[in-house]
């Protein structure tokens, strides 16, 4: 990953500069892969009772 692609993934993540300072790289990459998990529908979704018996 070069600088202005991590740059370009803060931005759209909506982080400032002074959020960099209590962020790791990793964190922010892990924070922009769940982003783009936010839209994907699932088929099934898990309730009280699934975690119940898991």
């Amino acid at each position: 990953m070069t600088t202005p692609l991590f740059l370009l993934r803060c931005v759209q993540l909506g982080l400032s500069m002074a959020d960099l300072d209590l962020l790791s790289i990793g964190l922010i990459n892990d924070m922009y892969c769940e982003s783009r998990n936010d839209s994907f529908s699932y088929a099934v979704l898990g309730d009280q009772a699934a975690m119940d018996a898991f």
